[in-house]
This record gives C-alpha cells, sequence and structure tokens, in this order.
C-alpha cells in the first residue's frame, strides 16, 4: 500500500507517519494478498488542541473510511485501525453470506416514485461541501454493501448491467431502495 499523509494547522513528523503506515499496515493481514491501494491519511488538530484523523482507502472492490476525533493524535490512530478492522471483518462476513444463501436482495428493493419538495429560499440552498469519485461498475447487492460499509445513507453507482448511473439508499422502514436514471 503507498500512503499519503496530509497535516492540516500540525507538521506531520517522522515518528508521526511511521506510527500511522505501522498501524494501517496490519489491515493487509486480512487480504489473501497485498492490496495495491493508495491509503489518505489526513491528520488535523484545531484550537482547543483536539486531533482528527481521517483515513481513506479506495480498493477496486471496496472503499475503507473512518475518521476519528480525539485529544490524542496516536490514540484517534489506534481507534481508527480498530474502526477498519471492523469494517473489513463485516463486509468478509457479508460477502460470505451472499454466496452461500440461495436468495437474493432483490425482494429488499422498493422503487419509490419521485417526491417533489417545496422549493427554499435560494440562501438556504448553498453547497457547503463537494466530493468527486469514480463510479465502479456493480449490482445493486455489491452497493448495499458498499452503502452500509461507509455507513451512509445512500450510494451512487455504475449499474454493471445497464452501465446506467444509480442510487441504492436506505429507506425509513429498514429497506432499501433504487433509483434508475431514464
Amino acid at each position: 500500500m503507498k500512503y499519503n499523509v496530509r497535516g492540516e494547522n500540525i507538521e506531520v513528523t517522522p515518528a508521526i507517519r511511521d506510527y500511522v503506515e505501522k498501524k494501517i499496515a496490519k489491515l493487509e493481514r486480512y487480504f489473501t494478498e497485498t492490496p495495491n491501494a493508495n491509503v489518505h491519511v489526513n491528520l488535523k488538530t484545531y484550537n482547543d488542541k483536539r486531533s482528527k484523523v481521517e483515513v481513506t482507502i479506495p480498493m477496486t472492490n471496496l472503499v475503507l473510511r473512518a475518521e476519528e476525533d480525539h485529544d490524542d493524535m496516536y490514540a484517534a490512530i489506534d481507534l481508527i485501525t480498530d474502526k477498519l478492522e471492523r469494517q473489513i471483518r463485516k463486509h468478509k462476513t457479508k460477502v460470505n453470506r451472499k454466496f452461500r444463501e440461495k436468495g437474493s436482495l432483490n425482494d429488499l428493493f422498493v422503487v419509490s416514485e419521485p417526491v417533489e419538495t417545496p422549493v427554499e429560499d435560494d440562501n438556504d440552498l448553498e453547497v457547503v461541501r463537494q466530493k468527486s469519485f469514480d463510479l465502479k461498475p456493480m449490482d445493486s447487492e455489491e452497493a448495499i454493501l458498499q452503502m452500509n460499509m461507509l455507513g451512509h445513507s445512500f450510494y451512487v453507482f455504475t449499474n454493471a448491467e445497464t452501465n446506467q448511473t444509480n442510487v441504492v439508499y436506505k429507506r425509513k422502514d429498514g429497506r432499501y431502495g433504487l433509483i434508475e436514471a431514464q
């Protein structure tokens, strides 16, 4: 794995870099072959001496991501490693269960009709964060696994069968929805 360690309001010392690389390298034991992944680590410190650590590991079939706030940066790095380990174990369990079961998740999907929402004042419609990412071709079941791994309520992906952009989302009733573009 290749490491990209960045610091905001903090200098990334060789000791911090070595600690991050040593801790995250322990995750490699969960893979049969060493993943060729770029590990993005963002270290931040705030005026109140709190630290925030964000780690993103994009891989071919999986995106591992975790963030942690703590008073001690080294403790935050330890907590991040624990979170990433739990994500990997959870993903492997779900993938194994998916292949063992004969049924599929298709009966969990409920396609909802678009709902019109009233337009708010222009002052309230401010974009405060923007992200860009590559859409990986996958089926809807894999997209649900990715969404749950990331802890998000929706996930945008390219449908491998139709090559169209789709969105899966978690409904309030606990089931899943699929939005297909026309």
